[in-house]
């Protein structure tokens, strides 16, 4: 059996990329994600690893772009408007096809905003984010231990689909620490003969690019893209249902908020309401299958955000009108307590509007 060690989440996903087989990593230091830059410029030099600390997020992401392209592993992180930043060279790793992994803990904001924990960046994570029809795999855990099991994930991820992963995480996860424990990835390396690595073994060189000035051939790509999306959606949705097989009421979060729903589900239960709970593990693609099936059980659903309603867009489209939707969120770096989400869940069984 593994051995346990207390660790806070930030550092946690940095051993975890490790254990990946991640062995270059690039970044900008940036409120509060700062420790697993700080992690990572220990460990890498330790394991024959590539560490550097770049001028800015534009300048790190576009070194993420070169390593890719070369068939590393490799990884960044940032906090959200570090991740803003970083947009156009993730379309571009996106257009490429090139895996990677992209951590985001989010701050509040907009603009500078705050260093507290939000939720308000998931827009940015599950439509795109930057300029064109592109996707990331959006993963987002709701504990130190899970901030682990999906970093390994995002890297198989991304190397299956040679698209970015980006693992979305908010300031309360990443400075919290949990007992956690590391077990080898699994996985075997899967071949990149696509990779610029020279043309050692091979006549013909790879070109790796997101240029395509023929309409044509563009659209040819982006019909591509949408086929290898659709992929995923087959293959990679994951969620976690909760005491869904009688709920009148099911809620709906993820990341911490999961964490706070979660009690006040259980609350709610030891008074006799039926509540259950749909926590999306993958934000993209997004539980709406799920979703759907569970609109035909329940009665109402309270979606529960660190933000003034963003995945609520998510919810409602999957429940396509068929039972009503709350919203019940708070932002800016705020967050609900158990006592706030429970008495929300006590006026929707009353009949009262959440708010």
């Amino acid at each position: 059996m593994a051995e346990k060690i207390l660790m806070k989440g930030n550092e946690a996903i940095g051993e975890a990329a490790i254990v990946a087989g991640c062995r270059h990593y690039f970044g900008y230091p940036i409120t509060p994600q700062t420790e697993l830059t700080e992690y990572m410029s220990k460990r890498m030099p330790q394991i024959n690893g590539v560490f550097l600390q770049a001028e800015s997020e534009v300048a790190a992401i576009n070194m993420v772009y070169g390593a890719a392209g070369a068939g590393a592993r490799v990884m960044t992180s940032s906090s959200s408007p570090g991740i803003s930043l970083k947009m156009e060279g993730i379309s571009y790793i996106a257009g490429a096809e090139l895996p990677c992994v992209i951590v985001n803990i989010m701050r509040g904001g907009p603009g500078l905003g705050g260093i507290q924990p939000a939720q308000s960046d998931y827009f940015q994570a599950t439509k795109g984010g930057g300029h064109g029809d592109y996707r990331n795999i959006v993963l987002a855990p709701n504990s130190v231990q899970e901030m682990v099991d999906t970093t390994i994930l995002a890297f198989d991820l991304a190397d299956i689909y040679r698209n970015p992963v980006m693992l979305l995480g908010d300031g309360a996860l990443g400075q919290m620490m949990e007992p956690v424990e590391f077990s080898p990835s699994d996985a075997k390396p899967i071949p990149k003969p696509w990779a610029a690595t020279g043309l050692r073994g091979r006549s013909e060189p790879n070109i790796v690019n997101s240029l395509h000035l023929q309409p044509e051939k563009l659209e040819l790509h982006n019909i591509h893209l949408q086929q290898k999306y659709a992929e995923i959606t087959a293959n990679e949705v994951r969620y976690e249902e909760l005491y869904t097989e009688d709920a009148e009421l099911v809620l709906i979060a993820y990341g911490i908020t999961s964490r706070i729903a979660r009690s006040s589900m259980e609350k709610a239960r030891s008074e006799g309401m039926k509540v259950g709970m749909l926590r999306p593990i993958t934000l993209w693609p997004f539980p709406e299958k799920p979703l759907a099936a569970l609109a035909g059980k329940a009665a109402a659903f309270l979606t529960l955000e660190l933000s003034t309603g963003q995945m609520i867009e998510d919810v409602r489209l999957a429940v396509n009108g068929a039972k009503p939707v709350h919203f019940y969120g708070r932002s800016g770096g705020m967050i609900p307590s158990t006592k706030a989400v429970y008495e929300q869940i006590v006026n929707i069984f009353k009949g009262k509007e959440a708010r």
